[in-house]
């Protein structure tokens, strides 16, 4: 696990640790020195610890003005034990919403497991962004996708088909944006 980095590609256009509107403000990092913890593996040290034990974040890329984050997450998303989306909705995307914010693209190729609690948060976040918003998830693990069907939460967020196979890292961040989109138009209307 602590060979897996956040996608840094892009770190010549957004750093979240730049950005004053960004929950991850001033935030210094250590690229020697390792000790978040997922189950006792260490992971990289440029993830984001979000409060969790189990699930960290790093947003890759923000554009405010087409409104759009694109954020990556790593570990296993438990609600049932840590709460992981209150943890992520209150103190992240909260604050994101309040710059403006409303599509995210989730990617989620190096989430392991999903645990449920309630779907109060998810909710409350589909209807933070249901005017003109969406939450799209792209390669999520086809098991972990059962998971978020089992339980119905599947209903708050876009995913599927094209989103979960997708070579995102051939794309700047407005390419990603772009062709996230063209798909989330086509689903919607």
């Amino acid at each position: 696990m602590h060979t897996i980095e956040p996608y840094f590609n892009w770190r010549h256009l957004y750093i979240s640790s730049e950005d004053p509107q960004s929950p991850f403000y001033n935030r210094d990092y250590s690229e020697f020195e390792y000790s978040n913890t997922i189950y006792n593996f260490y992971i990289h040290p440029q993830w984001d610890d979000i409060g969790s034990n189990t699930l960290y974040i790093k947003i890759l890329f923000v554009d405010y003005n087409e409104k759009y984050a694109i954020i990556e997450l790593i570990g296993e998303w438990n609600d049932a034990i840590n709460n992981d989306i209150m943890l992520l909705k209150r103190d992240f995307i909260d604050e994101l919403n309040y710059a403006g914010i409303n599509k995210y693209i989730l990617i989620g190729e190096n989430v392991l497991n999903f645990h449920h609690s309630d779907d109060s948060y998810y909710e409350e976040w589909f209807e933070d962004n249901e005017t003109e918003g969406w939450i799209a998830l792209l390669n999520f693990r086809e098991h972990v996708l059962a998971e978020f069907k089992k339980v119905h939460i599947d209903y708050y967020f876009i995913y599927g088909g094209e989103l979960d196979d997708f070579n995102w890292r051939k794309f700047s961040p407005g390419q990603v944006f772009g062709n996230v989109s063209k798909i989330m138009n086509k689903r919607l209307t």
